[in-house]
């Protein structure tokens, strides 16, 4: 069965994701040039704190790729690192990058050999789990400042409350996954939310029924991996937390946990908005600003924030290229090979 031409891109919608992506990097520039002119003082950091840094980050790059592995049900752990590598590097350089990115691993895991159907579920999955373990950052931050906890500096503590929050976050989602209480009720506060809040031609209905038919897709993509699909989540999000705690004391600074995690659930969720590559720009002006706020000296602030972008930007946008190159050379050229399900 032949399939659906691909309908161009409008060029009024380029233009417009083209000079979103402008007024974006206007506004953020001066905080990236400040952060990336802070190099220099990378030598300056402590060497085992920055090992682990770099060490978590990586931690949280291979749960994204077996989270990715378990959704498009395959054991090529080549054919899926080289793809989760290559979309992530072309969302990073793009405007509006997270489409094009998407499609790139669709064709490379296809090239690989694995069916159509495999590849879209997989990744429609995976970009719906790790959606929803975002949006759940913030609800998991307020409650640990609000019950006024104090926080030591040590990493004995902060390892403590990042497995804290890797229960909560593993537990939510695993109800969520299990219930339709707790997916009811969110669907009923954000529908009425959203017919209260903004002026619309047609009222928002169903959307309870509506997040669970969703829910219950995700579910028959995963199978019975769902349990480890929520535990990849965490674990992603958690050590990609934990790497920017560690960043923050190779500075030397003192972090409280909490009110770190707060400034990065708020910049996750701000990121979510495409206005630059990647949240170029975007990232450095919210995080290091939420930093300070968050009780860091801002010259801290600024190098930590450069030391875990290398982490969690600059070196897998790097091996995205690689990836690539790699991945052509074993499977040719990308879209030969179109195995229907």
């Amino acid at each position: 069965m032949m399939s659906k031409a691909k309908r161009p891109s409008s060029p009024i919608r380029r233009a417009i994701w083209v000079l979103a992506a402008g007024v974006g990097f206007y506004v953020a520039l001066p905080a990236l040039v400040k952060v990336v002119g802070a190099w220099p003082r990378l030598f300056s950091l402590e060497p085992w704190w920055l090992l682990v840094a770099l060490a978590t980050e990586f931690g949280s790059f291979l749960c994204a790729m077996a989270l990715l592995r378990l959704s498009v049900r395959s054991k090529d752990w080549y054919a899926v690192v080289t793809a989760g590598l290559a979309g992530n590097a072309v969302t990073n350089v793009l405007p509006s990058g997270g489409a094009a990115g998407a499609g790139v691993q669709y064709r490379m895991l296809v090239a690989a050999g694995m069916t159509t159907g495999q590849a879209a579920g997989g990744l429609a999955t995976t970009g719906v789990l790790n959606l929803a373990g975002l949006l759940i950052l913030p609800v998991f931050a307020l409650p640990v400042l609000l019950g006024g906890t104090t926080v030591s500096s040590g990493l004995l503590h902060a390892g403590e409350l990042g497995i804290v929050g890797f229960v909560f976050i593993a537990s939510f989602g695993v109800l969520i996954l299990t219930t339709d209480q707790v997916l009811e009720w969110v669907g009923r506060a954000v529908q009425w939310l959203l017919n209260r809040t903004w002026r619309r031609h047609r009222r928002t209905t169903n959307l309870p029924g509506r997040l669970i038919e969703q829910r219950n897709l995700v579910r028959a993509g995963l199978g019975r991996n769902w349990r480890r699909a929520v535990v990849l989540v965490a674990g992603r999000i958690g050590l990609d937390y934990f790497s920017l705690l560690a960043a923050l004391r190779a500075t030397g600074a003192k972090p409280n946990p909490s009110l770190v995690l707060l400034a990065y659930a708020a910049t996750a969720v701000i990121t979510l908005v495409p206005l630059t590559p990647g949240g170029l720009g975007i990232v450095e002006a919210s995080l290091t600003g939420l930093l300070v706020l968050a009780g860091i000296p801002s010259s801290s602030a600024v190098v930590a924030t450069l030391a875990f972008r290398i982490g969690s930007y600059w070196l897998p946008t790097i091996g995205g290229g690689i990836a690539y190159v790699l991945a052509r050379r074993r499977y040719g050229s990308m879209g030969e090979r179109v195995p229907v399900q």
